[in-house]
């Protein structure tokens, strides 16, 4: 099955956040979150910097262990999450090519390169035309414009064809158009009834394309629809709660500070 092709996602097991404590440098970034990202939702994560946003991505993804409490993935193995890190996270000097880093989308299920086949690098090309990128296939990553690139990060994503997709900051420092393309994109996969989380700091934004909303400083503010989280009141209290961060506080093991939140 291949979204390419225009089919249809299998519907996409739960994620469930069990009193989630996620530590960062053994110190908790993530202190006892609860709620669940329902099958085929559309998820953006707000918050302050330094709120833990980032940390809850990569735990979900298995990139970070869980200090405390739990992450259920229900029915749901590695290649069916795709991660799409911040940019500033990617090495642009690697020596490799627009079509090579769009083929790496087919990496959890057949390994190297040279597993892929011509289907495979034809489902690649079709994903480099569809984020508008035909004819950049030979050019290497380090000739790429900010917006180029994170359109051929989007590539790789549509490659790997995953059942839950998670995006950090996608659209950080990208011109009006690309960001409108790539939102294309979000609203394809969620019409597809896969799981879109994504990072995000422009509340308007969330507000026209995401149904649903995390508010998030450490500990959750609200999760919900979009409408009753991002209010003045929870922007306040996430305000106060970073304002009191203690970067040097140890893991708390404990259920008493459990909080609860949902996304349909």
């Amino acid at each position: 099955m291949n979204s390419l092709a225009g089919t249809m996602a299998s519907l996409a097991g739960e994620i469930r956040l069990r009193n989630l404590t996620v530590s960062y440098n053994r110190h908790p970034a993530v202190h006892h979150v609860s709620g669940r990202f329902a099958p085929g939702s559309l998820t953006a994560i707000v918050g302050p910097n330094g709120a833990g946003k980032s940390s809850l991505l990569k735990a979900i993804v298995g990139l970070l262990p869980a200090a405390d409490g739990a992450i259920e993935r229900d029915h749901l193995q590695p290649a069916d999450i795709a991660y799409l890190p911040q940019q500033a996270n990617i090495d642009r000097a690697y020596p490799i090519s627009v079509l090579e880093l769009a083929l790496l989308g087919h990496w959890r299920r057949s390994g190297a390169f040279g597993g892929v086949g011509r289907k495979g690098i034809a489902a690649a090309r079709t994903a480099l035309q569809a984020v508008g990128l035909e004819g950049f296939e030979d050019r290497p990553i380090a000739s790429l414009s900010v917006g180029q690139l994170q359109r051929a990060m989007f590539a790789r994503v549509l490659v790997q064809d995953a059942k839950v997709i998670l995006l950090d900051e996608p659209f950080n420092a990208l011109d009006a158009r690309t960001i409108a393309d790539l939102l294309g994109l979000l609203q394809r996969w969620h019409g597809e009834r896969r799981t879109v989380i994504a990072v995000l700091h422009d509340f308007d934004l969330v507000r026209r394309h995401f149904p649903q909303a995390l508010y998030l400083a450490r500990r959750l503010i609200a999760w919900g629809r979009a409408e009753t989280v991002l209010t003045a009141e929870n922007q306040l209290a996430a305000r106060r709660m970073a304002e009191s961060w203690d970067e040097q506080a140890a893991i708390c093991h404990t259920d008493t500070h459990t909080h609860t939140g949902h996304a349909a």
